[in-house]
């Protein structure tokens, strides 16, 4: 399935993260375990976010993937199952279908 994992990182946590190479070295093995789709990084909500669509084949994957950034920069994290368009316009022919 295909899954947006949104991380706001937070800032002290963040800085020192920076200052010590840790936050980039687990963005980075975070990006090689899920070889994303797409990743984009930003600021959200005032704090450094990332924004990571990859294919989830089991939800027992999160917490291996996701502990690091909860532990060292106490980050807050959602995952949530996306679609692209030609999967919205799949799932709409299948309610026109059944509807």
């Amino acid at each position: 399935m295909r899954v947006m994992l949104r991380a706001h990182i937070d800032t002290p946590a963040g800085n020192e993260g920076l200052k010590s190479g840790a936050l980039p070295q687990s963005v980075k093995r975070l990006v090689d375990a899920v070889k994303p789709e797409a990743a984009y990084f930003g600021l959200s909500e005032g704090v450094r976010t990332c924004w990571i669509v990859f294919d989830l084949n089991d939800s027992a994957q999160i917490p291996p993937l996701v502990e690091d950034l909860f532990m060292q920069f106490n980050a807050e994290i959602e995952v949530s199952p996306v679609m692209d368009q030609e999967g919205l316009q799949k799932g709409l022919s299948a309610m026109k279908a059944t509807g």
